[in-house]
């Protein structure tokens, strides 16, 4: 199809805090027979059984926990489908609880319980040709956005690159503020700096338009009001985080993120730094491209009080190094957002070389 994008969005979003006591009926609808629902939730809920026991498990239905202390791989999406299958055979859906990565590995789960092959051949954009079984997000951390994209990022054998397609969004999304509050400070605030980082790099990129702008400027107003102008922590905080989490992820929906983002994905498919972190790493040396907001993300961790680790890359074999650049630079549409239809003569491959020696 040419000519305007024609957006895919969630089909069904709650807000509020208690939505999580609604779950039980929203699933009850796309039940489908006795065949069982799937919970996948964050690991870090594993020996919490006060949360666990609000989790609406029904007859059949399995609750599987997702080691997120790597970002998820192709390897772990096909060995989840493949458990799925041998243990419960048909199932009526799949719900994600958990930050990014839980809801990551749910959509692409989803999706590779009908779709054939290994889900590293749908890395890439618009592959995926069969819509997955049913499938619900539920973020307890905010800020990736990942609860709204298109996107189940994923580590393969060769890169990091998402599974982006039209059915890869959550058919159903509940927003419970009450579900973020207690996240750590540190991991809070590399999750939001997720956000503001993509806000700033759609809002400058060459595939904004109205649509996005909206989105992207009241989810940029939100974090800076949390991180800037009322950094004491607060439940209204929660609230604005979660909805800057919304607002941003449907703003790059429409739009695309930039230099950041572009380059975390080499930072993670080599060292495995986790997402957030890596966006905030390369956030430092990316002045030249978005100036105003590396002062205010400098001006946010010092508000803080999170140190961002630098020298990650100093002493890293050539071999790495040139890996991290190979990784990065197959991420087209991110760097043509940034630079426009002429970025492989704007970055070559030295020039990104010398950006990451910097961090």
């Amino acid at each position: 199809m040419s000519g305007h994008k024609n957006l895919k969005q969630v089909g069904a979003v709650i807000f509020g805090r208690g939505a999580l006591g609604q779950l039980d009926a929203i699933l009850a609808d796309n039940r489908q027979g006795a065949a069982p629902m799937v919970f996948l939730v964050d690991d870090v809920f594993r020996n919490q059984p006060e949360f666990l026991a609000r989790i609406p498990v029904r007859g059949r239905d399995r609750i599987y926990f997702a080691d997120v202390s790597h970002e998820p791989t192709t390897g772990d999406v096909d060995g989840l489908r493949d458990r799925i299958r041998a243990e419960l055979g048909k199932v009526s859906g799949l719900v994600g609880v958990g930050g990014g990565s839980t809801m990551d590995l749910a959509k692409a789960v989803a999706l590779m319980l009908t779709n054939p092959g290994s889900s590293q051949d749908y890395q890439g954009w618009d592959l995926v040709q069969v819509p997955g079984a049913y499938k619900v997000g539920v973020p307890t951390l905010s800020g990736t956005g990942a609860e709204v994209s298109r996107t189940a990022v994923l580590i393969g054998p060769t890169k990091k690159l998402g599974l982006n397609s039209d059915y890869t969004p959550f058919d159903q999304v509940v927003l419970d503020p009450d579900l973020i509050a207690g996240v750590p400070a540190r991991q809070r605030f590399f999750t939001g700096m997720d956000c503001f980082i993509h806000n700033v790099e759609s809002l400058q990129g060459r595939a904004m338009n109205a649509f996005a702008r909206a989105h992207a400027e009241k989810s940029l107003q939100l974090c800076r009001e949390i991180f800037l102008e009322r950094p004491v922590w607060s439940r209204e905080s929660d609230e604005k985080l979660m909805m800057a989490s919304w607002l941003g992820g449907m703003s790059i929906a429409y739009s695309q993120v930039g230099a950041a983002h572009a380059m975390s994905y080499g930072l993670a498919y080599v060292l495995g730094t986790r997402h957030g972190e890596g966006n905030c790493i390369a956030m430092g040396v990316l002045e030249g491209f978005y100036p105003e907001g590396v002062r205010e993300f400098r001006r946010m961790a010092e508000i803080a009080g999170v140190e961002v680790p630098r020298g990650v890359t100093r002493d890293l074999p050539a071999a790495k190094l040139d890996k991290m650049v190979e990784v990065s630079l197959g991420m087209g549409p991110l760097w043509q957002n940034a630079l426009g239809d002429d970025w492989r003569r704007e970055m070559p491959p030295d020039r990104l070389r010398d950006l990451y020696q910097r961090l």
